[in-house]
């Protein structure tokens, strides 16, 4: 029998709810239980594809093509379970599909109203495709009390009766602040917040509760009397000083056995969490340190680049170093020639992310430069490998007006869009007018890497698939040119129409992939490409 764990957050947004169940699910997993995990969006947008990352963070890429909010990206690096279109709805994508149900005619000519019709998709989204797992957690965004959730919460209430309490779960994640003039955490907004998710019919039987120091004996009891839950159920979250040691913390704080407790499931002995533990000793006692300077478009908000930064540290953990990331703006790079030395000169590596839009650009080409004329390992993810191309072209090929399409009309389109591919499904293809949801070459794809090149040495193969998302590829009647100037293209789609990759072999460390291989990073399972490039990184801050 699946299993359905639902967490709601109360008080304040921001508390860490994806964490908790990305955290959750690997304690269940590290007792032998499977896991897959949901997220419940109630905003508006049909997904985030096409939302600024300073409102929203990045968007999220699954193998099958689904643009996701970030929370599915922690759930894959703490399960190793890939996420799927299926596991990502919003309140844009429901109403979506039941307008176009209506206009069809599909209702018979009925009222539709949210009850039961957006209450029922709700539902149907929730058990869907569960592939007679052991456990589903169910991730409800924003906070009790927000009008946009009350039909995920009248859903979830509704689930409870059809499922049963055998076979449902409430976890909510509340706030318990310190108050520091009178010297007091106070329990009075959980109360609140659990009075609040009581009075839409659904009572927790989980409490979690985010404190900035430990939960006195007292408070807890006092939160489980007036929350209606045993003390047992009522679990301490106190900051953590990484990510990775949050699944330690709420196993010992007795998260998962609360959980099992509440399913009448068994919960004897502790799970095995000897992968996190050497995790952990990695993070807290590394044996060097790099400094990585990442050249990007949205530095100002750390959540814009959330999966990169985790790869990064991954790469770290599988060297035994501590990565510090410098975040470099850019623009910054457009204004002073000098401010790129001296920006740079201190990065023992440089790193340029995926984007979209010119601003920004020629801040990038000019840092693409710097790495290379200075032998200092750069990488260059998806816009990134197309700066490089063009820096390329203008620098080492002779192509001075090499530009890309994505900026506006240009007499050498290193970069272009591109309307057809070849897959191994068959023809794919793209229109250059569409809706910007529309137009992106998603999801994970197939690439053949050249077998005597650098990045083949890396996978250890000479066949890959990985996650992309953009609209523009590096043009391939440009490939001669490139190669011309000492650039090679390594990596190649099935059909040789679509560059994937490309390095510089007289260079001590130089790829660019067209694709997002931070997507795929995980801590027990650093991507190599991460992994190699910090390595190159240890060598070049020795070589200083």
């Amino acid at each position: 029998m699946t299993r359905f764990i639902f967490i709601t957050g109360g008080v304040v947004s921001s508390l860490g709810k994806g964490l908790m169940a990305a955290s959750l699910a690997a304690l269940l997993q590290a007792r032998g239980y499977t896991v897959r995990i949901r997220k419940f969006d109630p905003y508006l947008n049909v997904d985030p594809g096409t939302m600024s990352p300073y409102q929203h963070g990045e968007v999220y890429v699954t193998d099958d093509g689904a643009e996701t909010d970030l929370d599915l990206g922690h759930y894959e690096r703490f399960t190793g379970v890939p996420s799927r279109q299926s596991d990502n709805i919003t309140s844009g994508r429901i109403y979506s599909q039941i307008i176009a149900k209506e206009r069809r005619g599909d209702y018979l000519g009925a009222t539709v109203q949210v009850i039961p019709h957006v209450t029922d998709a709700i539902k149907e989204f929730a058990v869907a495709d569960t592939d007679g797992l052991d456990f589903i957690l169910c991730e409800i965004g924003g906070t009790v009390g927000d009008i946009e959730s009350l039909p995920f919460m009248e859903a979830l209430r509704q689930l409870r009766n059809d499922l049963g309490r055998a076979a449902t779960c409430f976890v909510h994640l509340t706030l318990v602040p310190y108050i520091a003039a009178a010297g007091e955490l106070k329990t009075k907004p959980t109360q609140h917040s659990v009075r609040d998710l009581t009075a839409l019919g659904i009572q927790p039987d989980v409490l979690v509760c985010r404190c900035d120091r430990p939960l006195p004996d007292g408070e807890r009891a006092k939160i489980a009397l007036f929350c209606n839950v045993p003390k047992h159920h009522v679990i301490p979250a106190l900051d953590a000083s990484s990510i990775y040691e949050v699944p330690i913390q709420y196993c010992a704080a007795g998260l998962d056995a609360a959980v099992l407790d509440a399913f009448a499931l068994p919960n004897d002995g502790m799970p095995d969490l000897g992968r996190w533990e050497d995790i952990l000793d990695r993070v807290r006692n590394p044996e060097g340190e790099v400094t990585i300077g990442v050249v990007g478009k949205y530095v100002g908000l750390a959540d814009a680049y959330k999966s990169l930064n985790e790869a990064l540290v991954h790469g770290g953990i599988a060297n035994r170093v501590k990565v510090n990331i410098r975040w470099l703006d850019a623009e910054l790079f457009e204004k002073d020639g000098d401010e790129i030395a001296a920006r740079l000169e201190p990065m023992n590596a440089i790193l340029v992310p995926g984007g979209f839009g010119e601003r920004g650009s020629e801040g990038k080409i000019a840092s693409v430069r710097f790495a290379r004329e200075r032998k200092v390992p750069y990488f260059g993810i998806c816009l990134g490998m197309q700066m490089a191309c063009i820096e390329g072209a203008r620098n080492t090929a002779g192509i001075a007006a090499a530009s890309t399409t994505e900026f506006g009309p240009t007499e050498e389109p290193v970069v272009g869009l591109i309307t057809e591919w070849m897959t191994t499904e068959g023809l794919e293809t793209r229109e250059a007018g569409g809706d910007l949801g529309g137009t992106m070459r998603l999801g994970a794809y197939e690439a053949t890497l050249a077998g005597n090149s650098h990045v083949a040495s890396v996978y250890g193969d000479t066949h890959i698939r990985e996650r992309h998302r953009h609209r523009y590829e590096v043009n391939v009647h440009y490939k001669g040119a490139l190669e011309a100037g000492g650039m090679v293209f390594s990596g190649m789609s099935p059909d040789g129409a679509l560059p994937e990759i490309v390095e510089r072999p007289d260079h001590p460390w130089f790829i660019g992939v067209q694709f997002h291989p931070e997507l795929k990073s995980k801590p027990f399972d650093p991507h190599p490409l991460f992994a190699s490039f910090i390595e190159a990184a240890v060598r070049q801050s020795r070589l200083v």
